[in-house]
């Protein structure tokens, strides 16, 4: 992958809301792309310069809600700060919470799913003009969520899945919104196994199958994510 000639800022933020849901793959990807990382911790840290930042600014994911304000208050002043960028359409990806929080921002209505989707399966990728997730198809990706959202205002639906029909979405070539984990790295998923181990147990699910399937799909995700990423920024310097 060649550095790109983008007319944005070359660092990225991310917001993390948890320590080892961090951008995986997608940090090598944008170092080859000739751009630094500087992370934020959501809770901890003064969000307003990654969410006033002019460029690309990107919300993980987590294991809390955007409802859970009264819990987590700092999230009041996360949305709030979401609003006025989104507002002012500048590049954000938002990926699990984070898209769940884009979401919110806009309108829409996130809540508890009916189900836990945890584990790797593949997308319905929508048959929209120019899909960005079009690499994606009869691909495997990570999903781990319990929350869902409905379809803000104005945005395009990328992609379903066989349990939550609402799976990313996009506002433009600016605001992109995935549920999904396209950022997961095969060599790192060891962390996600140890510290959702609760979570995976009270969903009843296999560990050792979950390792067996990154080592079947993590890698070939990695290199779509790549695509995927490269072709939003190019989107962006149009």
């Amino acid at each position: 992958m060649n550095t790109m000639a983008v007319s944005l800022p070359k660092t990225v933020y991310a917001i993390q809301h948890l320590a080892f849901e961090d951008l995986g793959s997608l940090e090598d990807a944008f170092y080859k792309l000739g751009f630094r990382v500087r992370y934020f911790e959501a809770g901890v840290d003064d969000l307003s310069p990654a969410l006033n930042y002019e460029g690309l600014t990107i919300i993980l994911g987590g294991p809390i809600g955007v409802y859970e304000t009264e819990d987590y208050p700092f999230l009041i002043d996360e949305i709030e700060l979401l609003k006025q960028r989104l507002a002012a359409n500048k590049p954000t990806i938002g990926i699990c919470l984070g898209a769940q929080l884009i979401a919110h921002a806009l309108g829409a209505k996130v809540y508890a799913g009916h189900q836990k989707e945890i584990g790797w399966g593949k997308l319905d990728i929508q048959p929209t003009a120019e899909n960005i997730l079009a690499a994606l198809e009869d691909n495997h990706v990570l999903h781990w969520h319990g929350d869902t959202f409905d379809l803000p205002d104005h945005a395009t639906l990328l992609a379903s899945s066989d349990i939550y029909p609402h799976q990313a979405f996009a506002i433009g070539k600016q605001i992109l919104a995935l549920q999904f984990h396209l950022e997961v790295n095969q060599n790192s998923f060891e962390k996600w196994l140890i510290g959702h181990t609760c979570e995976i147990r009270h969903a009843n699910l296999s560990i050792p199958q979950l390792r067996q399937d990154n080592l079947l799909y993590a890698a070939q995700l990695e290199n779509q994510a790549q695509k995927i990423i490269q072709r939003f920024l190019e989107n962006l310097s149009h």
